[in-house]
């Protein structure tokens, strides 16, 4: 066994840094380098303005079943790829009556004549689209393309709705309608925003001190908008992505000047002229920004591990946001602390004269107190972790439809009606495809008509070609019920094989349900190569900065608690419905990108208060004071870090956007039990239970791992 020995400061001083080097070009250009930032912020907004965006969602799951069922469409029955509309009506005495159908064929003439409107079939002209109680039909009424203006949405929404009254009801559903109602967005980032201001100005006691990580972040965050915009034409990049990069960016971005700015502050605390406290901090806590935001990287790209169009994009975008904050954070913000230097030390110097007492005293008492009985603080807190996790065993993967929406919104009225006059699965019936003759697909047809799951079914279309037969499959249960996937399940393995051995035909389940089970599917399959190369990359990070073999050990579990906890607690919520929320399935795709990024930002606190921790033990050669002086120092930034992070993550949960709700409460309540539950009472019981063996790493491998020093001892050559 080989445990590090603890290297004394030395007299003689050390070289510079790259960091450092790189703080002393921002100081010394200080106007050019904030300059170029405004330039290219400027550039890049102009450029993607001018441009536009070509945002794409690619929900394409190659070798599944769902996707099979698209492409035998596209190539035998092409159909066009102009987005629809329903317009849903109701009438408690029937719409039949001569005066409702006066009133809704009015409406649709109008309709008719709306820009960017197609065609518009009349729900009296078809098959299908008036109920048996004669009470609920709807009409579809087709646009002209695709990403229609959502101006152009909300007018046909308006039209139709003003011809509500006197009994009759008028409510809209389909993407279109759901997209142009929640882009006029909420006020989530601007809420995220004024929180973080308020918080770091409690922290600093200074608003100018306060706004330069703030403004750091915006920087960062606002020139990756515009690189994404411009991606977006290279890359298949999907619309959702602008909100969670903006999400993550302002988090990370924030929290990764404050953690340097933090260390700059100390410095100058300490006696240490600026110039020389800003090349101190870019050199010790910069480094571990750097590392950080490297592990972010790696847990991002890690999604390209699981194959699928859909997140491959999103994840080169909020890479790129955290490669632009950590470049914004080494560079825009050392020429900020020139340029505004004399006031905030005259700030800082103030502030800390106004002190009652020595900055960390309370972190020191707290560490104190876990270290007296490590294994009480350590029992309980891996509990209640674990408790939390349990609910993340019952996660149900889907995607979200109407049926999610709040209820008085327009869309969910219309689903909500369809249930009622057509039947709880008409909202989202399964597309069933036969590759065959026609006798294999009445055959199959007879055969889903005796299924007890099934409500109805429409009798096979014969496509042009006459090579495939579609027919609808309409559930008894709604898409978004267990019942719904367990039909899927059970036709695909029982039902169309017995019908297939005999027909010797080919049938294939597709449609929204089928696809979000498919996904589910696929991501779990390969969920186990995520997450080994997520977490053996990290660790292996860990292991060559540390030089420890329990310490990435010991960052991997409680890393892992921690994401399994954040997704009880999205299980909860939005599953299970607490706390009033819609209850439905977790969006299919959440839970993997929570995990890419929580392990990723996890590795922030690990970092900034590893290192800290290793710093004093190199110094002092004192496990237990080494922890102590560790905690005092990161405890108040990371807490003011975290609580940054909670209310820029948790204002998401102002957004109309479910799936943004779900990544807001989900990173937030990472970051919540990462920050105060796992970096400030179970690391600390950890630590002190492992003594000098924390730092144990094998001589086999001591002969092998590079050296990295990520933290230098700057306070011996002040």
């Amino acid at each position: 066994m080989s445990v590090q020995t603890p290297a004394k400061a030395q007299t003689g001083g050390s070289p510079p840094g790259l960091l450092a080097r790189i703080a002393g070009w921002a100081q010394r250009h200080a106007g050019p380098a904030v300059a170029l930032w405004l330039l290219a912020l400027i550039a890049v907004t102009a450029a993607s303005t001018l441009v536009g965006s070509a945002y794409k969602n690619d929900t394409s799951l190659p070798g599944t079943d769902s996707q099979r069922v698209i492409e035998v469409l596209d190539q035998h029955q092409p159909r066009g790829t102009a987005d629809s509309v329903q317009i849903v009506v109701a009438d408690e005495q029937g719409l039949s009556r001569p005066a409702a159908k006066a009133r809704v064929d009015a409406m649709l003439a109008k309709v008719r004549a709306l820009p960017h409107v197609a065609q518009v079939e009349s729900p009296y002209a078809g098959q299908g689209t008036l109920s048996q109680d004669g009470r609920t039909a709807y009409a579809t009424v087709t646009l002209d393309g695709t990403d229609v203006d959502p101006e152009a949405v909300r007018a046909i929404i308006t039209e139709a709705q003003a011809a509500a009254g006197d009994g009759l009801q008028v409510e809209l559903g389909g993407d279109a309608v759901r997209e142009a109602a929640e882009s006029g967005g909420g006020a989530a980032e601007g809420a995220g925003i004024l929180a973080a201001l308020v918080i770091l100005v409690f922290l600093f006691g200074s608003l100018l001190a306060a706004t330069l990580p703030l403004l750091t972040a915006l920087f960062a965050v606002g020139s990756t908008l515009g690189l994404l915009v411009l991606a977006s034409h290279v890359f298949t990049v999907p619309n959702y992505t602008a909100p969670v990069m903006m999400l993550v960016g302002l988090g990370v971005g924030i929290d990764y000047a404050l953690l340097i700015f933090s260390r700059y502050r100390s410095e100058l605390r300490h006696g240490v002229d600026r110039r020389r406290a800003a090349e101190i901090a870019l050199d010790t806590a910069g480094r571990s920004v750097m590392f950080a935001g490297c592990t972010v990287v790696i847990a991002l790209l890690g999604l390209l591990a699981l194959g699928l169009g859909a997140l491959q994009g999103v994840a080169l975008g909020v890479t790129l946001t955290v490669l632009m904050t950590m470049l914004a954070a080494v560079t825009l913000l050392p020429a900020l602390l020139t340029l505004f230097g004399k006031r905030i030390e005259r700030s800082v110097l103030k502030h800390a004269a106004k002190a009652r007492r020595e900055p960390g005293d309370g972190w020191r008492k707290l560490a104190g107190v876990v270290q007296r009985r490590p294994w009480t603080p350590l029992l309980l807190g891996v509990v209640a972790l674990v408790v939390l996790c349990l609910p993340a065993l019952d996660m149900r993967l889907g995607f979200a439809d109407a049926g999610t929406d709040d209820p008085a919104k327009t869309t969910r009225k219309a689903y909500d009606l369809l249930a009622k006059g057509f039947g709880p699965g008409f909202n989202g019936p399964l597309i069933v495809v036969t590759e065959g003759d026609r006798a294999a697909a009445e055959a199959l047809n007879r055969k889903l008509a005796t299924d007890n799951g099934i409500a109805a079914v429409t009798p096979p279309q014969q496509s042009a070609d006459g090579a495939i037969a579609t027919m609808l499959v309409f559930p008894t249960s709604a898409p978004q019920d267990e019942a719904t996937s367990q039909l899927v399940e059970r036709l695909r393995d029982e039902t169309l094989p017995a019908v297939a051995a005999q027909t010797k035909a080919t049938y294939l389940v597709g449609g929204s349900t089928a696809a979000a089970d498919d996904f589910a599917a696929a991501v779990s399959s390969r969920l186990p190569i995520f997450v080994l190369v997520v977490v053996g990359l990290s660790a292996l990070l860990l292991l060559v900065v540390f030089r420890s073999v329990l310490i990435p050990l010991k960052a991997a579990v409680l890393n892992l608690l921690s994401i399994g906890a954040s997704l009880g607690v999205i299980t909860l919520v939005f599953q299970q419905g607490w706390f009033g929320a819609q209850p439905g399935p977790i969006e299919a795709f959440v839970p993997v990108m929570i995990f890419a990024i929580v392990f990723g930002l996890s590795m922030d606190y690990e970092v900034f208060l590893i290192s800290r921790i290793h710093e004093e033990w190199r110094r002092t050669g004192d496990p237990i004071q080494a922890v102590r002086e560790g905690l005092a120092n990161t405890g108040s930034v990371i807490t003011a870090a975290a609580a940054i992070m909670i209310v820029v993550f948790g204002a998401f949960l102002l957004s109309p956007d479910r799936m943004l709700q779900q990544f807001g409460l989900g990173l937030a309540t990472a970051v919540l039990i990462d920050a105060l539950l796992i970096r400030c009472v179970i690391v600390p019981s950890v630590l002190r239970l492992l003594g000098n063996r924390a730092w144990w790493l094998p001589r086999s491998l001591e002969r092998v791992v590079p050296t990295v020093a990520l933290e230098r001892d700057h306070r011996s050559e002040n």
